[in-house]
């Protein structure tokens, strides 16, 4: 375990807890999101087999941008090992997107405190699906899915592709973007985004799986119910057609007692989805906050055990 990267990740993980994604700055993944538009068409213009066009698009965004970050490193080690560690912080600190979900799960338990229509608005920032017809609890269930499924994503996965330095952690930043845009089952993506949704699957793999095992832990941790998160899990990980997303989002369903997924609309159209959970109560807003606490707890007990993990390894290299 190389001591820069960890050094890098906690205080990646620190900036990012205290600043977030400041709108002053123009963030890294609005560049890649602008490449693979442009790409995009490019290639539904020229190429005549979208499905191979699909791989370019996915292989060259991904290369693109773990080659920027690799040339970004470089100028950064000819400088020394400070300036070194401060751009790998830098990018590992672009790299998390715990404090910007959380702010953003909240600004939507805001905007419902001031009206639905508000809520509706709001929770369409976070989602993919159709909102303007959601009721007050599809929106907090949608947030409470989408805070989950980013626990993932945006924290989990991140941290630990970090281990092996931002090149490893933007590569997959790239392939996560790539899904976001384009990684979609209609007709009008499902072509040129196929081999994003694969990629987005095989990088998800592992970290989705202990995402649910830290989500169960969190839950017990914060007097939730981790007995009924881990038997949930259990029960419906593989309720999605995704096979990675129902893993924290049934964790979290179990710890809160309620039930996610069902059919909604996307792009005008209804997907029905397999439920997660049992429909023990109502969903309410203080359900938004306890699955930012999920991922808040989930994310720092992760840092915790690389620490930790990092230690040992050191006095064993020493002695």
């Amino acid at each position: 375990m190389n001591k820069d990267y960890v050094i890098a990740l906690i205080i990646g993980f620190i900036l990012d807890a205290i600043l977030g994604d400041p709108e002053w700055l123009y963030h890294p993944v609005c560049i890649i999101g602008r490449y693979i538009s442009w790409a995009e068409k490019k290639i539904r213009l020229h190429s005549k087999n979208l499905r191979a066009g699909a791989v370019i698009l996915t292989a060259s965004t991904v290369v693109l941008t773990m080659f920027t970050v690799f040339i970004l490193i470089c100028l950064a080690r000819f400088w020394g090992h400070l300036p070194c560690i401060i751009v790998l912080s830098l990018l590992d600190w672009m790299g998390l997107a715990a404090r910007s979900m959380v702010s953003e799960a909240y600004g939507v338990r805001r905007a419902l405190d001031e009206s639905l229509q508000k809520g509706r608005h709001q929770v369409a920032r976070i989602v993919g699906r159709d909102t303007a017809s959601l009721s007050r609890e599809e929106v907090i269930k949608a947030t409470v899915e989408t805070v989950a499924e980013n626990t993932t994503d945006g924290v989990i996965s991140p941290m630990l592709y970090a281990l092996g330095g931002p090149i490893l952690l933007w590569g997959f930043k790239a392939a996560s973007t790539l899904d976001s845009m384009v990684g979609y089952l209609d007709e009008h993506y499902r072509d040129i985004g196929w081999s994003s949704a694969r990629l987005d699957d095989l990088l998800n793999y592992v970290p989705a799986r202990l995402t649910g095992i830290l989500m169960i832990l969190s839950s017990f941790l914060l007097g939730l119910d981790g007995k009924n998160a881990f038997r949930i899990m259990v029960r419906d990980h593989r309720n999605h057609k995704s096979p990675n997303c129902a893993w924290s989002e049934s964790a979290t369903a179990g710890a809160l007692h309620i039930q996610l997924g069902g059919t909604h609309d996307y792009f005008g159209k209804p997907v029905e989805k397999p439920f997660i959970g049992d429909n023990d109560r109502d969903a309410v807003p203080d359900d938004i906050h306890q699955s930012c606490r999920l991922l808040c707890l989930s994310s720092l007990l992760l840092l915790t055990f690389i620490c930790l993990l990092n230690i040992f390894l050191l006095k064993i290299w020493v002695s």
